[in-house]
């Protein structure tokens, strides 16, 4: 009984830490973020930059290189990808950016040199993009799709032969993209009441920008865009997160020690295991994985783990399998963590 009730206690733990710690500064201007790039992006300008029919190269690198800037979790980047993917980018962008933001974006990577060595980060950086690759082309090749008619609260926007975001709602949307990066990016260390008061600063900018700039309709129109992010991610993120919690609590750590200590696959894909089983917050894998190094952990599952750890995770398959559809996430989590401990196989053996 005991037991149980430990475990129980270790999920409740893992809840209470992610609704205090990612809510307001993560979750909340991610799902603006999400609804404003429906409401607000041209689905045309979209379709032929990002979109199943554009160059899938041309894409697929502009997808990957701008997740670079996006330091965002396995489920904060969910409803980004998925505001981009309904406003008409191709689904092999939409999972580059599920993967490339979270496993290898800039604040995690500055992080993780400063811990692990630029060794670590030049083969974190190279590896998340083969893996992007591998991705965006499988999912591309089993779900091709014509236009996309957007989320449920969708309504046709004729924007013929106008730019791809005008100018003032680009702004705004710039506004609620700093809410979001800036208490990662400039507030490191002190209390978390720091964040907040920076996120809770640059939220007000944006409410007032678009109290004034947007009309009733489009800003009635942006709020149910977010809305429906909302209700659709938040209940199965929230119990994935538990759950996280509570395979934490089960994975005894000797476990860990004794089979991770070495650069073979088994290692990696054991290190894939824990990753895919786990919940890590955008940086926080880098100190985990140094913890395990320093017990003797290979240079391959290290690299495994801070590949997979951030890009997939239980709320983050639900989430997704909600969003996207179950196929496709039954495509992308078991690829995504075969690549990912192939990958650092190879980079183990080789090159670190």
């Amino acid at each position: 009984m005991e037991t149980l009730y430990t475990v129980f206690q270790s999920g409740w733990a893992s809840l209470e830490y992610y609704i205090l710690r990612h809510t307001l500064t993560c979750l909340l201007p991610a799902f603006f973020l999400a609804g404003g790039m429906v409401t607000f992006l041209n689905r045309e300008a979209i379709l032929d930059i990002l979109g199943e029919h554009a160059g899938r190269m041309k894409a697929f690198t502009l997808a990957a290189a701008a997740s670079f800037l996006v330091a965002a979790c396995s489920c904060t980047v969910i409803p980004v990808a998925a505001g981009l993917y309904f406003a008409g980018a191709g689904i092999g962008v939409a999972f580059i950016i599920l993967w490339v933001a979270p496993a290898a974006n800039i604040l995690a990577l500055t992080y993780t040199g400063s811990i692990l060595g630029a060794h670590m980060v030049s083969a974190r950086i190279a590896g998340a993009l083969l893996v992007a690759y591998a991705i965006g082309w499988l999912m591309h090749s089993l779900f091709p799709r014509e236009a996309q008619e957007g989320t449920p609260n969708s309504v046709s926007k004729e924007r013929d032969n106008s730019p791809i975001i005008p100018l003032a709602q680009f702004l705004l949307l710039v506004l609620i993209l700093l809410s979001l990066l800036a208490p990662n990016y400039l507030v490191q260390e002190g209390p978390y009441l720091h964040k907040v008061l920076l996120w809770g600063t640059i939220t007000v900018i944006a409410a007032i920008t678009a109290w004034k700039i947007l009309s009733t309709t489009l800003l009635v129109q942006w709020l149910k865009e977010t809305w429906w992010f909302i209700k659709v991610i938040i209940p199965l993120l929230l119990a994935g997160v538990f759950l996280v919690g509570v395979i934490q609590a089960l994975l005894p750590e000797t476990w860990v020690q004794e089979w991770l200590g070495d650069n073979t696959l088994r290692a990696s894909l054991l290190a894939t295991l824990i990753g895919a089983v786990s919940y890590f917050a955008t940086m926080t894998e880098a100190p985990f994985v140094d913890s395990l190094m320093n017990m003797g952990m290979g240079y391959g599952p290290a690299l495994t783990l801070l590949l997979v750890g951030p890009g997939i995770s239980p709320p983050n398959w639900l989430a997704i399998a909600r969003v996207f559809g179950i196929k496709k996430a039954l495509v992308y989590v078991p690829a995504t963590a075969l690549f990912g401990a192939g990958i650092g196989w190879i980079f183990g053996n080789v090159f670190l």
